[in-house]
């Protein structure tokens, strides 16, 4: 093999290795955060919601259907006595969000994001954006009191304050002769 076509062999390969690096590392960081949202029955759907192409002379208010599964960014982190968790879920209100503790170590954020209308005067528009319900699980690193749990959503941006539950001092039993 000239010299030439084993440089090309070898950049070819560490090229396709930093490309399958890459692709490991963003469905392993992704993957969690992969969340699926579903239409809401009571709430119109877009007007092309069987997923044609709108037509580009006509019909100002047909859109794309929106995206059914959208990244929800969410951060854990904490101190030694309480977790935070961060979740990143702009476009909505903070009535449009429930929050839940199905054991001391699962959170579950249920949500709503509604369609935006404003875009209905559009002749065509591109709709990445997911809208329906979602519910999001967390598994938390360690228990937490629920009921000192306090929750703000500020700029896009739903934080959950959860104090850890008050460990029991590690004891010892006695094993007795029966």
């Amino acid at each position: 093999m000239t010299n030439l076509a084993e440089q090309l062999k070898h950049g070819a390969g560490q090229a396709w290795e930093s490309l399958t690096e890459g692709w490991r590392e963003l469905g392993s960081r992704a993957s969690g955060a992969l969340t699926r949202f579903w239409n809401d029955a009571d709430e119109a759907q877009p007007a092309n919601a069987s997923g044609d192409k709108p037509s580009q002379a006509g019909n100002a208010d047909r859109l794309l259907p929106p995206a059914r599964w959208a990244f929800m960014a969410v951060d854990v982190y904490g101190s030694a006595d309480k977790l935070i968790v961060r979740i990143e879920a702009p476009g909505m209100a903070r009535e449009d969000f429930q929050i839940e503790m199905s054991s001391p170590e699962m959170l579950s954020v249920l949500g709503r994001k509604r369609y935006d209308r404003e875009r209905q005067s559009s002749r065509y528009a591109l709709v990445q954006c997911a809208y329906g319900t979602f519910r999001r699980d967390i598994q938390l690193p360690a228990p937490v009191d629920v009921e000192r749990a306090k929750a703000t959503y500020d700029a896009g941006v739903l934080r959950i304050e959860l104090p850890r539950r008050e460990l029991v001092p590690h004891r010892r039993i006695e094993v007795r002769v029966a």
